[in-house]
């Protein structure tokens, strides 16, 4: 079966891990500082804060920035759960803006007409590396005094207008993931971004059970935080892997310039696009059938011969949770065409020239071309 992902480890990696579990320091110490500045400084961001996983990250972002019961924000329905599950965690209702049908991002045309006297905040994803527009979402923000969340677990190397995700040039924070699918990956693990210092104080201190050290020097617990920390055995695993980062999105990039040269010419599929402003990371390659009746039928085809490939996303109030808590009577054009014709093939370090032609052999095969 070739998977749809997969992690890259090599022998660098496993050396550092191995320095770590031979020294004092397991969790809490000198990795962790390391990979975090290290991270700040790839993506031109003053601070970053790591973190256990990207779910515990967008915890951390929203309760760092204040989010609680009867705010709204709006976000996209084309995420993990995690988005959102999070936003319901800290009391928050998500509203779900419609996606645009180049990029299956949110629509930034579609998010001031949903903004009310509750709307907090805007979190959008960068879905599969390709960056949000920014610009526009910046200014709507800045109108409506909104704060900005990236959710960039999908986005990590990934360029807006030149620059890195993760920056937040246009954004109070961004949040990565560093699962075995994504960018790089430490097993588990997540990281936020800001260039603000007292949200960054907050993170550090909401990390670690809301405790600080007061002027005396004693760890004093002023507000109910979590354990939400990194380990030192993971940060090393991160500190190499961010290494190699730049050869990774080569890489995915080239499978993709084979994927595109095998399908471009199946009439029956939609391909993905890269923005002219943009530059993708590559974090899953998404094509769509024409066709709705063709999507499961090819997924069932693929399996068969071998393919391990994937959907991303149902849309989040589309789960039987959402639809039996307050969001049964949601339905978004946009999204509601995308989720019933999205495919997603594998895309991978490692992944062979031989092995696209395979897949996109098969998918010829299945049409008849």
């Amino acid at each position: 079966m070739i998977p749809y992902g997969h992690q890259f480890i090599n022998q660098d990696d496993l050396n550092g891990v191995e320095k770590v579990l031979k020294s004092d320091w397991l969790t809490q110490g000198p990795k962790v500082l390391e990979f975090e500045k290290d991270l700040a400084k790839y993506c031109g961001a003053k601070y970053a804060v790591v973190c256990s996983n990207g779910t515990t990250a967008l915890h951390l972002a929203y309760l760092a920035a204040g989010f609680k019961k009867g705010d709204e924000v709006i976000t996209t329905p084309n995420t993990f759960v995690a988005t959102t599950n999070m936003l319901l965690a800290v009391g928050a209702k998500p509203v779900f803006c419609d996606i645009r049908m180049d990029t299956y991002n949110i629509d930034e045309d579609k998010i001031e007409k949903l903004i009310t006297k509750k709307t907090k905040a805007i979190v959008l994803v960068h879905f599969a590396g390709q960056p949000c527009e920014m610009g526009k979402i910046e200014r709507i923000a800045m109108k409506y005094k909104l704060a900005v969340i990236e959710d960039a677990c999908h986005a990590l190397g990934a360029k807006y207008r030149g620059k890195k995700i993760g920056g937040c040039r246009y954004s109070d924070m961004a949040v990565f993931s560093f699962h075995p699918v994504k960018s790089i990956t430490t097993g588990e693990g997540g990281a936020i971004l800001t260039n603000d210092k007292k949200y960054h104080e907050e993170l550090i201190s909401l990390r670690s059970h809301g405790i600080h050290k007061d002027e005396q020097g004693k760890n004093v617990m002023t507000k109910l935080g979590y354990n939400y920390r990194m380990t030192d055995i993971q940060a090393s695993l991160g500190v190499s892997q961010l290494k190699k980062l730049a050869g990774f999105i080569k890489s995915r990039r080239q499978i993709i310039e084979w994927y595109k040269k095998e399908l471009r010419d199946i009439k029956e599929i939609i391909l993905p696009q890269e923005l002219k402003e943009n530059f993708s990371d590559w974090h899953i390659y998404v094509i769509r059938t024409k066709e709705k009746k063709n999507r499961d039928g090819l997924v069932g085809y693929l399996k068969e011969n071998g393919v391990g490939v994937n959907f991303h996303y149902p849309a989040v109030y589309s789960h039987p949770y959402y639809r039996k808590n307050g969001f049964k009577n949601i339905k978004l054009e946009n999204e509601g065409i995308y989720q019933s014709s999205c495919l997603t093939l594998p895309c991978y370090i490692g992944l062979t020239r031989n092995q696209t032609k395979f897949i996109a052999g098969l998918i010829r095969r299945y049409f008849n071309t």
